[in-house]
């Protein structure tokens, strides 16, 4: 299997605007929900409805996430002012 000598410590996790990714990825899928309002019928009449709830679906839990996020977020800023204090 593994030598000792190959297995290598994980690398430290990247940090970048998370909140603001989240923010712009809820966008997008709301942005698709609404695009896709209009042609509801032609998708229900080909079975792909399911196209346009999944991008509802993607919108909401975007919001869940950007809730999440932010509190992540606001922790971490926390914790690190009360390490240099």
């Amino acid at each position: 299997m593994w030598k000792k000598s190959e297995l290598r410590e994980a690398p430290a996790p990247l940090e970048g605007p998370v909140v603001g990714t989240i923010i712009g990825g809820t966008i997008i899928w709301f942005v698709l929900f609404l695009a896709q309002l209009p042609f509801y019928g032609w998708f229900a009449g080909n079975g792909h409805a399911w196209w346009v709830w999944t991008c509802l679906a993607g919108g909401g839990l975007g919001l869940i996430g950007i809730w999440y996020v932010r509190g992540r977020d606001a922790a971490l800023k926390r914790a690190a002012a009360a390490d240099h204090s």
